[in-house]
């Protein structure tokens, strides 16, 4: 009776869909069995906050260490979404997400260039000392000597074939942050950095329907890199990008998207959204609140996909009116862009 009570309880098997099969321990946690057996499954923060892990839960079981409501949407927890980061087996498991593609490099870099794009956010170029080969889309972790932990930042330009050894990416200014406050003071000029590239899931998915793009703050920066790459293969689908600012002085690249809608096959169109200013020639209100006239304008809900990348409150509101406008959970695809207080970006 007490061995049985006091036995090994025995392992759980989990079971990706288009991806390997693996085993997870007592009390271990499905990514951390995934990442020790060499998977690349999607994460980030690897504390609940980020998203990154977000997988879908096919059969089987779990446990959750931390609420998983307390990131994903009311809708994604009623399509049996899970976080991996979180989720402690019960039972053998059938799990469906998008593992990570391209090999991670480490590599040494600096800062050769930055630009100001707005009153908080600049385009910061580091130079490596190898080509870093990502996915449009995807993002890095920068770390530099004395760094709290990784700051990942997503690309900013389209990728490059063989890679690209200058990386840029659009990075905000979070007051208080150990690396953007100072960055933008100057002080991280003569910074050596390591960068580790690429990561994420986040990019575009191959279709023929039409594509709605929703963005705020330097949520533009994988866009862009997605909205270039799909101009350089001549990606011919109706596309509107919806992009949120309190004001006018948060809007920026707007010369860089007015030629990939010179050069886009297909419709396009760029709809900036105010919420504090009031301005004749662009939209007021919340950019998710422009997300059902987009839709219908581009006339297939059911075969729209949609991709947003942006603050947590942005991302929720997004998935919501997508869905109840028709858009399937399953072609929503989004980069939720968190800070220091909880896994900086």
């Amino acid at each position: 009776m007490f061995r049985k009570l006091f036995a090994k309880k025995a392992a759980r098997k989990v079971e990706l869909v288009d991806g390997p099969s693996f085993e997870v321990g007592r009390n271990e946690t499905v990514l951390e069995a995934a990442l020790k057996a060499g998977i690349a499954y999607p994460h980030d923060c690897t504390v609940g906050t980020c998203g990154s892990c977000r997988s879908r839960l096919l059969q089987g079981k779990v446990d959750a260490i931390t609420p998983f409501g307390y990131t994903l949407s009311r809708e994604e927890l009623l399509a049996g979404y899970i976080l991996a980061c979180q989720a402690v087996p019960e039972s053998d498991l059938v799990i469906e997400v998008p593992l990570e593609s391209g090999v991670v490099r480490a590599v040494p870099a600096r800062i050769v260039e930055q630009r100001q794009l707005t009153h908080d956010i600049r385009c910061v170029t580091w130079e490596a000392d190898g080509a870093i080969d990502y996915r449009a889309g995807q993002y890095m972790n920068v770390t530099w000597p004395g760094a709290p932990g990784p700051r990942s930042y997503s690309f900013s330009t389209a990728p490059a074939e063989g890679g690209r050894t200058r990386l840029s990416a659009f990075i905000r200014r979070v007051p208080g942050g150990a690396f953007t406050d100072a960055l933008f003071a100057g002080a991280m000029d003569e910074q050596s950095f390591t960068i580790e590239a690429p990561h994420g899931t986040f990019w575009l998915r191959e279709g023929t329907g039409p594509i709605v793009l929703i963005g705020g703050g330097s949520g533009l920066s994988p866009l862009m890199s997605v909205l270039e790459h799909a101009v350089d293969k001549g990606v011919q689908r109706d596309a509107i990008l919806l992009f949120g600012g309190r004001t006018e002085r948060d809007l920026y690249c707007q010369a860089e998207i007015a030629e990939i809608g010179a050069n886009w096959k297909g419709r396009f169109d760029f709809r900036p959204v105010l919420s504090e200013e009031q301005a004749p020639q662009h939209r007021f209100g919340m950019v998710t609140g422009e997300i059902p006239v987009a839709l219908s304008e581009l006339g297939d809900p059911a075969a729209t996909q949609a991709y947003l990348c942006g603050p947590p409150g942005m991302i929720d509101a997004g998935i919501a009116a997508l869905t109840a406008a028709g858009v399937p959970l399953t072609s929503i695809f989004y980069d939720k862009f968190t800070d220091a207080s909880t896994a900086a970006r």
